[in-house]
């Protein structure tokens, strides 16, 4: 068992200079935090795999296939794999807590170069749609101490 604490995790994210820290890969699912300021863009690319997004803070709106949302705290969102989306209009700093299932870049190994996206081109010709749910969550949980 693990537990994380967000706030440390945007600590270690700030430190790398990037905007996506994963920090648990194990074969069958990944998760990482992802940061984006406002009025940043969101330059991320289709994943080969299934991912869930909650937005643990900020205000966005964000773009599956061809719907758009708005997002804020509490929102969840399920992308399928190779859907094209991203997140704009960014009105308040983002973070996202993102799962990948399997394991992100697992099922296309050789598409990982330190960033967020796969091969142009890879997802040509995809019709997945998106599945949208919005959540409103009451509290959040705090982290565990061994």
């Amino acid at each position: 068992m693990e537990a994380f604490e967000v706030g440390q995790l945007e600590e270690q994210r700030r430190e790398s200079g990037r905007l996506y820290l994963e920090f648990l890969k194990v074969p069958a699912i990944s998760a990482g935090l992802y940061t984006l300021q406002a009025g940043q863009k969101d330059p991320q690319q289709p994943h080969t795999e299934d991912e869930i997004y909650y937005v643990v803070n900020g205000k966005a709106s964000f773009l599956g296939g061809e719907k758009e949302y708005k997002v804020q705290a509490g929102t969840v969102l399920f992308v399928e794999a190779n859907l094209e989306h991203h997140f704009f209009d960014i009105e308040e700093d983002l973070r996202v807590l993102v799962i990948f299932a399997p394991a992100e870049y697992s099922l296309n190994p050789g598409t990982h170069r330190g960033s967020r996206s796969v091969p142009p081109g890879a997802a040509e010709g995809n019709e997945l749609s998106l599945r949208f749910r919005q959540t409103a969550i009451t509290s959040r949980p705090s982290c565990i101490q061994p």
